[in-house]
């Protein structure tokens, strides 16, 4: 929700500087996000002059929050912000701030260097030095990287990506440090994204199904709930769509109409028609007239039906049934 406001004022921003500053802060940003935002402004019709001169106020604003913090470091910034905007308004600048200062993230070199180099200097590693360096390298690339280590070794380091939640800054100084004295006589690239779940789930969803299925294996002994958690959010009741339609059939014939009517009370539009248009017609109808009729539900049951239909659509997908689309190393075998 944070995330997608952030989108939003980006949007409003560009839009208020018009297209030829905006063109060049655009050329600045990480793909993923400039898709995200061009989205956004495609869909701006309008921007009322009280929204832009809020979005406005607050870019300055943390514009030179900015550079109060380089000028004098963050105590300096929160006094001379107190005094200016009052302790809320300054708090909302500063942790603004502090998430941008996260996008300048270290491990610049690992994220632009040539592939095989970067293999060749991290194998001999500790696998805490490799899993902290895949923590702040884009997805694509950690699940190329993951891919060509030894399998013993890629269990050693998902696990430790997982588990992994704060880290000192001087550790991260001296292994930065070390790397890019390794790596320094290579050519680099370009590009951008720390640790936990969400990072080695994006790696996993780029990676193929074959080091997917042996990583989460070895890690269902050694850390369960991790695996759980893990295979949870590889594959989300949303992506229900990216299936094809004769998938899609064979999963709904495993699920009951009840725990398929839950999973289907609030969800969007477009995954709604997907699903009806992949039952009968009777069935279909049928959910239809109960979910009109059907009272406010707890969001935990909903979730719970959603994660059934998800669990199936795994257990299809393991057992070769159905076929999830994944990272363009993995592919169908006609």
């Amino acid at each position: 929700m944070e995330q997608n406001e952030g989108v939003k004022k980006a949007a409003v921003l560009l839009i208020s500087l018009g297209s030829e500053v905006s063109a060049q802060v655009m050329k600045q940003l990480p793909d993923d996000y400039i898709q995200k935002i061009s989205y956004e402004i495609a869909n701006t019709d309008y921007v009322k002059p009280e929204r832009r001169d809020q979005v406005l106020d607050e870019f300055i604003n943390t514009a030179n929050g900015r550079q109060y913090i380089l000028d004098g470091g963050y105590d300096y910034a929160k006094s001379v912000l107190n005094q200016g905007l009052g302790p809320q308004k300054a708090k909302e600048i500063l942790d603004v701030l502090k998430q941008l200062q996260m996008r300048e993230r270290p491990f610049d070199i690992a994220r632009t260097a040539d592939l095989q180099q970067l293999v060749n200097v991290l194998i001999d590693e500790h696998p805490q030095v490799i899993a902290l360096v895949l923590c702040y390298m884009q997805p694509e690339k950690g699940a190329a990287l993951l891919a060509q280590l030894p399998r013993d070794l890629q269990v050693d380091v998902a696990e430790r990506v997982g588990l992994i939640t704060t880290t000192s800054p001087e550790v991260i100084k001296r292994i930065e440090e070390s790397l890019e004295a390794q790596l320094s006589n290579f050519e680099v690239a370009d590009t951008e994204n720390v640790g936990g779940v969400s990072v080695l789930v994006g790696i996993l969803n780029a990676a193929s199904r074959s080091t997917e299925k042996n990583i989460l294996g070895d890690l269902e002994e050694r850390q369960p709930e991790l695996a759980t958690e893990i295979k949870t959010s590889l594959f989300t009741f949303d992506d229900i769509t990216s299936l094809s339609d004769m998938d899609v059939q064979k999963v709904l014939r495993a699920i009951d109409n009840e725990a398929l009517k839950l999973a289907l009370k609030g969800a969007a539009a477009d995954i709604k028609e997907f699903i009806f248009k992949n039952l009968s017609q009777r069935a279909a109808e049928t959910i239809q007239e109960e979910l009109e009729f059907m009272g406010p539900t707890r969001l935990a049951t909903i979730e719970e039906a959603q994660q059934k239909v998800v669990a199936e659509i795994r257990r299809l997908d393991d057992n070769g049934e159905i076929y999830i689309e994944r990272g363009n190393t993995d592919g169908m075998v006609k």
